[in-house]
């Protein structure tokens, strides 16, 4: 069963995201606390969303995204953050239902797309989007602002 994410559902899902990050061999940058995805989440006018897959009442994995827009296209799209399927749990169509509902939202409010990143080295995450249709954006490079470099951008003084 695929659901929008209740408050209760905030812990595991910071748990999922620290499993996911070290999976993605970076748990040593995750910062964020359970208060944070809260306060993301739960906000008068949310600008971050997250869907859970259930399997016997439990929560098995989860979908975490926010809107992006299209200048070219002229229309919002949306863009998933995050993506994961506990390991016992995946083969179980869990992410693909995730999948689908993201791409259900898109059609019925006129997104335009539905997009995400992938680590390279990722090939069993690769093969399962490239089996469902979706291509690889290989001509655009990912760039990122973070730590004192954006600071100093920001005519802040690095700390």
């Amino acid at each position: 069963m695929i659901r929008p994410a209740r408050t209760a559902d905030i812990g595991v899902i910071h748990q999922l995201i620290r499993d996911l990050a070290a999976y993605e061999r970076g748990l040593h940058e995750v910062t964020a606390a359970e208060d944070d995805l809260r306060a993301a989440l739960l906000a008068p006018q949310p600008s971050l969303f997250a869907h859970v897959a259930e399997e016997d009442g439990q929560v098995v994995g989860f979908a975490l995204w926010f809107l992006s827009y299209s200048t070219w296209a002229g229309r919002h799209g949306i863009y998933l953050e995050d993506l994961y399927v506990m390991p016992q749990w995946r083969g179980h169509g869990h992410g693909k239902a995730l999948l689908a509902q993201l791409a259900r939202i898109c059609v019925e409010r006129g997104y335009g797309r539905l997009e995400w990143s992938v680590l390279d080295w990722n090939s069993p995450a690769r093969g399962f989007y490239e089996s469902l249709g979706a291509v690889a954006m290989d001509e655009w490079t990912v760039h990122r602002l973070t730590g004192p470099a954006l600071q100093e951008l920001a005519g802040v003084t690095p700390r």
